[in-house]
């Protein structure tokens, strides 16, 4: 069986696509996003660096993605990122941001990426898109479901600082992240 998090060396690389050019500068909606602890959490309410990976959504052991999801640009790799944030989290702390990964999947199938990854942050879901229609981050459908295509925001103190769109690979993301906070979030 093929690792989660790993990824193939084929894949094909997301373009982009300008659907995120109107993100920077925006603030975070006023929406209370249900959090892998069962707690509420709005993110437009911290006050400090936080940063949100968007992802379409992670895979589990023994269940088959949809089929063709290697083909879709940018679809793969969500375990990976999330591992990379997980694997750099004390890093992030310590450059005073709070990480959160957010998907359309629910609050349990959730549950089980953070026991399994050892995911130290909460993963928070969208499931209704309430959060992605507002801020009208890019989508695309499969299989019956609708998936917020990768997309990883910085924020501070609740307006959009910086955007990374598309991400690719997936798994270098949380370090984009870290040189960017070291050379602009002071």
């Amino acid at each position: 069986m093929e690792k989660l998090t790993e990824l193939p060396e084929d894949l094909p690389a997301p373009v982009d696509d300008g659907a995120c050019n109107h993100l920077l500068g925006e603030s975070l909606p006023s929406i209370a996003l249900l959090s892998t602890q069962d707690s509420w959490v709005n993110l437009s309410a911290i006050a400090g660096l936080v940063i949100i990976y968007c992802y379409p959504m992670t895979g589990q052991p023994g269940i088959p993605l949809p089929d063709g999801w290697d083909e879709i640009p940018g679809a793969r790799g969500c375990t990976a990122q999330s591992c990379a944030f997980r694997d750099h989290h004390q890093e992030l702390s310590e450059l005073g941001a709070q990480v959160f990964g957010l998907s359309t999947q629910n609050t349990e199938y959730q549950k089980e990426a953070i026991e399994r990854l050892h995911l130290p942050f909460d993963l928070l879901s969208d499931r209704d898109l309430s959060f992605a229609q507002v801020l009208k981050l890019p989508t695309f459908e499969i299989e019956d479901l609708r998936l917020i295509k990768r997309v990883t925001l910085i924020a501070k103190a609740g307006k959009i600082a910086k955007v990374f769109y598309p991400v690719f690979p997936p798994d270098s993301n949380a370090d984009e992240v870290i040189d960017w906070l070291r050379n602009n979030a002071a």
